[in-house]
């Protein structure tokens, strides 16, 4: 195993990143090829709808409910979130008009780029740490020379278990964002 966490993990990662905005893309050209570009105006619902329901995983980890299994509710809250911010993100398109869509669009990729490093990048960063240091002390390195091995492996893992630093918080700001933007468009939709 001499590949790093980088090699292993983090492109990987970025790759998944990049098929959610190649998806976006891909929906979005399809859409303006059919003449069916109005119907990426009303994908936000579904969109925010799946969004929402993702957060029962949140809620169950909280124990604000007791329903669900952990593991399910968390795999559904990886494709609910995955499948919601591609709707959003095909519903905002090239064709965002004003601030407030901006800043709950730029809010959103951040809360998905946290969670999945959550979810992708730190798990299998640690496996993968764990599976070098246990390589190199089966090849007879000393304690302290494993350690030195594997240092930029041990401060990657490091920097990545701050991610909910950045998840929570953030996810607040795209839920105020969004609802702000939901209730502007109430306001000044056209009701005639």
């Amino acid at each position: 195993m001499n590949r790093s966490i980088i090699s292993a993990e983090v492109l990987p990662f970025l790759g998944r990143f990049g098929a959610l905005v190649l998806a976006t893309l891909i929906v979005d050209v399809f859409l303006h090829l059919l003449g069916l570009a109005w119907v990426g105006r009303y994908l936000g619902i579904p969109g925010t709808l799946l969004i929402l329901l993702s957060f029962f995983y949140s809620m169950r980890k909280r124990k604000l409910i007791a329903i669900g299994r952990p593991k399910t509710l968390l795999r559904m809250h990886e494709v609910f979130t995955w499948l919601g911010a591609l709707m959003i993100l095909v519903h905002a398109g090239i064709h965002v008009y004003a601030i407030l869509p901006w800043l709950a669009l730029i809010a959103l990729l951040v809360t998905v780029l946290s969670g999945m490093t959550g979810e992708y990048l730190l798990e299998r960063g640690r496996r993968h740490l764990a599976a070098k240091r246990a390589e190199q002390a089966a090849a007879g390195l000393a304690p302290v020379a494993v350690e030195q091995e594997v240092f930029w492996d041990t401060v990657t893992v490091d920097a990545m278990k701050q991610w909910r630093t950045v998840h929570f918080p953030i996810t607040l700001a795209f839920g105020v964002l969004g609802l702000a933007h939901i209730l502007s468009i109430l306001v000044f939709w056209q009701w005639r």
